[in-house]
């Protein structure tokens, strides 16, 4: 009863004992879509050939999981993935998922960005119902090809009632983590997806879903941000620090008119002497700028190695670069002032 009654409250339907879930699978490409030319390639394959009948049709397991169905919305490789791809992901996913007969959704990704699509979807989604986000490191085609397991585990995690309200989850190689925090940390192997510092959410454990912990940020339902009238978003770049960096970039991003720039900075997310006044200038005319840092774990400290105050800077606290620029994106949809964008980044 209770477990029927947290389902009826997160908007998930609630079912019996023994029932299976009825997700819905979207398909925009990637590895898992892959094909090779021999089933020992690993790398070098050809992205987004395979389309999501043949994924479903791969895993038979799938229909002991749940009762399984699929739309191909995209086939791209996610090198490729862009704002316009996003937004029409975005806009799929709230209208499936308001569904009755729909209970989940697990979406078939390019692991290259799913960390951002993923975090992107856990800022605009409005359901709490799972949204499960999974893909694979190696090619349909492979010999050891981690699509198939990846896809049931997902599949699994959307159909539990523990996954409601938890945000949007990536699942991969057994793991259950949130898309604010994952990030891809090795260029090919199968255990490439980390959370520094925070860790992971829990496990997929021979075919059962366990939950260690959930995420404390603002997310799908409790999120602000809402596309539902927006078709397009403004233009955010990404700066990266380095030694003896210069200029150039930045001031190119400024003269092609990008409303926000995301300083990727060395350690603490620093300002290089050579950028710093660039930077000052760009805000001066109205570009919103957020300090952020290449590092790859840690908080980003306001005050900290810049007066963000005096400067009227936000610090990105511990969003990586690419993620501080969607967040940032979907901030300049509504609003300007640099306090209350600051507010979001220490809220989402």
């Amino acid at each position: 009863m209770l477990g029927l009654m947290l389902a009826a409250s997160s908007g998930a339907l609630a079912r019996a004992p023994g029932q299976l879930a009825n997700i819905m699978i979207l398909a925009t490409g990637g590895t898992i879509a892959g094909t090779a030319a021999s089933s020992t390639q690993i790398v070098g394959y050809t992205a987004a050939t395979v389309g999501i009948d043949a994924l479903l049709n791969a895993v038979p397991e799938l229909k002991k999981a749940a009762n399984v169905r699929g739309e191909q919305v995209l086939q791209v490789a996610s090198e490729s993935m862009n704002n316009d791809y996003w937004m029409k992901l975005a806009k799929r996913v709230n209208e499936v998922i308001k569904q009755e007969d729909v209970d989940g959704i697990v979406i078939t990704h390019g692991t290259d960005t799913i960390e951002e699509t993923g975090y992107f979807l856990d800022l605009v989604i409005k359901s709490q119902k799972p949204i499960v986000i999974t893909g694979s490191m190696r090619p349909s085609t492979a010999i050891s090809a981690d699509g198939p397991i990846n896809l049931y585990d997902a599949v699994l995690v959307a159909g539990s009632e523990e996954a409601a309200g938890k945000g949007v989850l990536v699942v991969l190689n057994d793991q259950i983590s949130a898309a604010r925090d994952v990030t891809k940390s090795n260029t090919t192997t199968v255990d490439t997806f980390r959370t520094p510092d925070l860790g992971m959410l829990g496990y997929v454990q021979s075919g059962k879903v366990v939950f260690y912990r959930t995420s404390a940020r603002k997310h799908t339902t409790n999120s602000e941000f809402d596309i539902a009238n927006i078709e397009s978003l403004p233009q955010v770049d990404i700066i990266y620090g380095y030694a003896n960096m210069n200029r150039t970039a930045l001031d190119a991003f400024v003269a092609a008119g990008d409303k926000g720039i995301v300083q990727a900075g060395v350690g603490n997310g620093s300002l290089a002497d050579a950028v710093k006044p660039a930077l000052i200038e760009a805000r001066k005319k109205g570009v919103i700028i957020v300090r952020s840092s290449r590092v790859g774990s840690g908080p980003v400290a306001r005050n900290g190695e810049a007066n963000d105050d005096e400067l009227d800077f936000v610090a990105s606290d511990t969003l990586n670069p690419q993620k501080a620029r969607i967040l940032l994106m979907l901030a300049l949809t509504k609003t300007n002032d640099t306090k209350e964008i600051q507010r979001m980044f220490w809220t989402y």
